[in-house]
């Protein structure tokens, strides 16, 4: 089922220095709701909220459709070629409770053909009007066309130059012309989530920190413990030995004496 589109060109007016929002209004003049998906040949260059949808019989939803700021305004005589394409299809009585992705996925899979769409051209419109001194309207001085001629990031970027023989057979979307891309939302939970790993990984890097500081010091500890247990076996041997030395020889049984209590005195006082 189709839907009405309004307006049924999307013009974005300048200076282009600074996002710039478009409202695009899509009208259910059908008895059963539909679903709507909003595409575009130039997903980087725009953001779409909401991209999808349910429209009830009769209704009509809102679409803020955002254009990303530029780093320069593109040349006055710069003609636009991005488009956005509004598919939509009738919500049948067994989808009724089903959410919207499940819808276009049984749809592209088995009624591909029952995809109704509508495709919308962007202009770029020259600067707002301003009164002048003497009452008389005057545009606003538009930036010096110096730079070299802008082209939009979209995917038929490439063909788009001085160029003009070929331009009139490239005003509609076609077959040739580029496929449209689901236009993005958002992009601040890009940003966040990019944030939350880089968070993530910080507090992994100070716990396998801690934790290596941890083996280290139990490591150090352990080669202690070694060494002291080796020199306790030693001391003991040597007593043991000292202990069968044949009597009468009072200065060597006098030199084990003073050896096993200094090995007793360091090793457990």
């Amino acid at each position: 089922m189709s839907v009405e589109l309004h307006p049924s060109e999307l013009g974005f007016r300048r200076p282009f220095d600074r996002e710039t929002v478009q409202k695009l209004y899509i009208k259910n003049p059908n008895p059963l709701p539909v679903a709507f998906k909003v595409k575009t040949t130039a997903p980087k260059q725009y953001c779409v909220r909401p991209n999808s949808g349910r429209i009830e019989a009769g209704q009509d939803v809102e679409v803020a459709v955002l254009l990303q700021a530029m780093r320069e305004d593109p040349p006055l005589d710069f003609r636009c070629r991005d488009k956005f394409l509004v598919q939509s299809v009738a919500i049948t009585a067994d989808q009724e409770f089903a959410n919207i992705s499940s819808v276009w996925q049984s749809v592209e899979k088995t009624a591909k053909d029952q995809i109704q769409e509508k495709k919308i051209r962007v202009t770029y419109l020259p600067p707002a009007a301003t009164v002048h001194h003497n009452g008389e309207p005057e545009a606003q001085k538009a930036k010096s066309p110096s730079p070299p001629p802008y082209t939009s990031p979209s995917p038929d970027s490439k063909n788009l130059g001085p160029k003009a023989d070929n331009s009139s057979s490239r005003d509609n979307v076609s077959e040739t012309d580029a496929e449209p891309t689901e236009a993005h939302e958002n992009i601040q939970p890009i940003v966040q989530t990019v944030a939350d790993q880089l968070a993530e990984a910080k507090a992994q890097i100070v716990t396998l920190t801690k934790q290596l500081k941890e083996s280290a010091q139990q490591k150090n500890l352990g080669e202690l413990a070694t060494g002291a247990k080796e020199k306790v076996a030693a001391g003991v041997t040597n007593i043991g030995r000292t202990s069968q030395a044949p009597e009468g020889v009072p200065v060597q049984l006098a030199a084990a004496l003073c050896l096993a209590a200094f090995l007793l005195a360091y090793f457990f006082f």
